[in-house]
């Protein structure tokens, strides 16, 4: 009879993506013996593999040829690139392979072994990993953390087998640049890839089931990429339900339940994403999960056995790579000596990378209006900046929200260019203690002249004027 073999840790990550790399880097610092689990050939989960490494490589691609295509120099000489989808994708593969190869120095270098296959609990103890090979092996661990990160939501009804209908996984294997696209979903991914494939000049539905867009955003921010969308020719349907899909060789028809038909070459399905937990063995720790597969946790990401953490995209909201990683650090740190107050968890920027990008930290105007809170506004609009004006990308604003009184900053909403860096300035006084935070450090502080960080200068003073 084959004994199959137990090999003991003190903690064991399920998923080597951001939320898993970031557990196994802090656990290692303290001391542990770490061992990380992961199901795909190579480590780096659905992040580096099939969400935001490649999607943001073809973004990157795709504004590169757009810039060329719309400079009025070279359309003064005939210039104009035509460049296939495919051909677009190719450029992601070489980051795809540097990102692999850096983040497998990371385990190698932490002494943190990394076993292929798919792991299941045998109990809230033992972890069972079927290896590639077919081999079993049994580990057993004083700690585990559960990072298996999330897949696109297929609702029955919808054949994803055909060669016409995709989700935000197999989109990127999209053959050729098609003519028209209908996107079901205007969440975070169905915007980024509206914005994207209109970029391509294809000819765009983007179906919402809500009354706008992104309505966790500021309605500012929400109404100004509404608009620009609409501007570069998205048609925008809000307040829309799916029926049925009608599938054909060269075409599809989605209908809704409003009688509308949408009739386009492809379907991007982008409407909720479920926690990959199949095959985990929740059943044998006593561990529920809610219908989407998200797992619930304290504020410590502790499931309802203490030993065992969730982080990142199978806990549900807000789904990102960076909240992920520190969610890791955290319940790493947490299982360790449990000193983990000085993560800021709570303190997540949102990045959205749409055209133009979109970026926000800390409260909106709804938000502070319905805590009766004394707030004021102050405003930048990218189109009165000369670092803007030089790089032609006029499109934007920054927009702070302070406490009229103690003028504390309560919450930076940036849309336009490079939004998703500019927030990080605003960010580090946003964490500042007492009357650190404040208005007043962007007003009385120099900034580089012409950039794109000067924008919070001009908006703290727009706002100060309104108070003084």
């Amino acid at each position: 009879m084959q004994i199959t073999p137990e090999k003991h840790y003190d903690v064991v990550i399920i998923g080597t993506g951001p939320g898993g790399e970031g557990a196994a880097m802090e656990a290692t610092k303290q001391g542990k013996k770490v061992v990380a689990v992961e199901r795909l050939p190579r480590i780096g989960g659905n992040c580096t593999h099939l969400g935001t490494i490649p999607s943001k490589s073809l973004r990157a691609a795709i504004y590169r040829l757009m810039e060329v295509n719309s400079n009025a120099h070279f359309r003064q000489l005939g210039i104009n690139i035509e460049v296939g989808f495919r051909d677009l994708r190719k450029s992601a593969q070489s980051v795809i392979d540097q990102q692999v190869g850096m983040r497998r120095s990371f385990y190698d270098r932490n002494d943190v072994d990394v076993i292929g296959g798919q792991a299941s609990f045998l109990d809230p103890h033992r972890v069972q990993v079927e290896e590639p090979d077919g081999s079993t092996i049994i580990l057993h661990a004083k700690s585990f953390v559960i990072a298996t990160g999330s897949r696109p939501y297929r609702p029955e009804g919808v054949n994803f087998s055909h060669p016409r209908v995709y989700d935000s996984d197999t989109i990127l294997d999209l053959p050729e640049t098609p003519r028209s696209m209908t996107i079901y979903g205007a969440g975070v991914i169905g915007c980024e890839y509206a914005s994207m494939f209109r970029n391509l000049q294809v000819k765009l539905n983007l179906v919402n089931t809500r009354s706008k867009m992104l309505e966790f955003l500021d309605d500012e921010i929400c109404d100004a990429l509404a608009y620009h969308m609409r501007d570069t020719g998205v048609r925008i349907r809000n307040n829309e339900t799916f029926e049925r899909l009608e599938t054909f060789e060269d075409h599809v028809v989605v209908h809704l339940k409003s009688g509308k038909q949408l009739k386009s070459d492809v379907l991007l399905w982008a409407n909720g994403r479920s926690g990959n937990i199949e095959g985990l063995g929740l059943e044998n720790t006593g561990i529920n999960a809610n219908h989407r597969g998200q797992i619930e946790v304290n504020e410590h990401f502790q499931t309802s056995q203490s030993h065992i953490y969730a982080v990142g995209d199978v806990i549900g909201v807000p789904s990102l790579a960076s909240a992920a990683y520190i969610q890791g650090r955290f319940a790493a740190r947490h299982l360790g000596n449990g000193d983990s107050d000085q993560f800021r968890v709570q303190d997540i920027p949102t990045g959205i990378y749409t055209s133009p990008e979109i970026s926000s930290l800390g409260k909106t105007e709804r938000q502070l209006t319905d805590e009766c809170m004394p707030y004021e506004v102050g405003h930048s609009m990218f189109k009165n900046l000369a670092r803007a004006q030089i790089m032609g990308r006029p499109i934007g604003m920054l927009k702070l929200l302070f406490h009229r009184e103690t003028l504390e900053i309560l919450g930076i909403h940036c849309f336009g260019v490079n939004a998703t860096e500019i927030i990080h300035i605003g960010q580090a006084i946003m964490s500042q203690p007492g009357n650190a935070n404040s208005l007043l450090y962007f007003i009385n502080t120099t900034f580089n002249y012409p950039t794109m960080a000067e924008a919070y200068r001009v908006a703290a003073l727009n706002g100060y004027n309104r108070v003084k």
